[in-house]
């Protein structure tokens, strides 16, 4: 199982062995490009090797970051039997628990103000900040992928140290235990699963509206509800899915759109209709 670390929270696994946590907690800020900025910690955790399996810094903590941690952790690690999270919005959203549901992980969430369901995940960020954190020159960090490529050198030596708990390396011990967990089918049935997925209805105009952005949809779903699958940080490769394929919607461009000639509809003559 994943345990999810964010913000110096945490996430974590399940390989039938056991799960993952998260929960936020704030790193300093940092100054890029002359703005100071409060950066952001999301890592995973496998709870039966305790190795850290996932782990990123950014400016903003939120679902889409998440699962971007996420997604990497179940590329490199293979797909974790029961993901433990937190209850914050990142990790208790619709978005997560159909992402899970495509890859076969049970979601978990911790009960509210229990902190001994959570001891694991405090653990271990105590553990980054004794021997990381608070060893850091922050005035010297001038850039976000700076503090990243950090936090790796970090991980990666964390991963391959003698642990006294577990009484090996995380690595190693993963690395015996990894057969229980299965890897996904393929690149492109992962970046699938990983989609966002919303439900809208065509406008007359042939258009949607995702977060008060107006789209173009193919015409023959004017007037029906229609699933979009999106990456949210990439809307240029959304796309209608219907039947198992795949129609691209286009950000509306509203001079174009208006100029566009719609479907006619049938004509009737109503008084031809009257004398029948």
């Amino acid at each position: 199982m994943f345990i999810i670390l964010s913000n110096l929270g945490n996430i974590s696994y399940c390989q039938n062995i056991t799960g993952q946590t998260v929960r936020p907690c704030y790193l300093p800020h940092i100054s890029e490009n002359g703005h100071s900025r409060r950066v952001y910690a999301i890592m995973i955790i496998d709870d039966h090797s305790r190795m850290i399996v996932g782990g990123e810094l950014f400016f903003n903590d939120n679902a889409t970051n998440f699962q971007k941690v996420f997604k990497d952790a179940v590329s490199a690690f293979r797909i974790p039997s029961k993901l433990y999270v937190d209850n914050g919005c990142s990790y208790a959203n619709e978005q997560l628990f159909l992402i899970c549901g495509s890859l076969g992980t049970v979601l978990l969430h911790t009960r509210v103000r229990d902190g001994a369901s959570k001891g694991k995940r405090e653990r271990q960020w105590r553990t980054l900040k004794e021997t990381w954190l608070y060893g850091l020159d922050v005035d010297g960090i001038h850039s976000l992928e700076q503090f990243n490529e950090l936090l790796h050198d970090h991980i990666h030596t964390y991963n391959h140290s003698f642990r006294s708990g577990i009484q090996c390396a995380p690595y190693d011990r993963y690395q015996n235990t990894k057969a229980q967990v299965h890897p996904a089918q393929s690149c492109e049935w992962l970046d699938e699963a990983f989609l966002n997925r919303i439900t809208r209805k065509v406008h007359k105009g042939a258009t949607i509206s995702i977060d008060s952005v107006s789209y173009d949809a193919p015409m023959q779903f004017t007037g029906q509800s229609v699933e979009i699958r999106y990456e949210p940080n990439d809307m240029d490769s959304a796309f209608i899915l219907y039947e198992k394929e795949h129609y691209l919607i286009r950000k509306t461009d509203k001079v174009v759109n208006c100029h566009t000639k719609r479907l006619n509809t049938i004509s009737l003559d109503y008084a031809k209709l009257r004398g029948q």
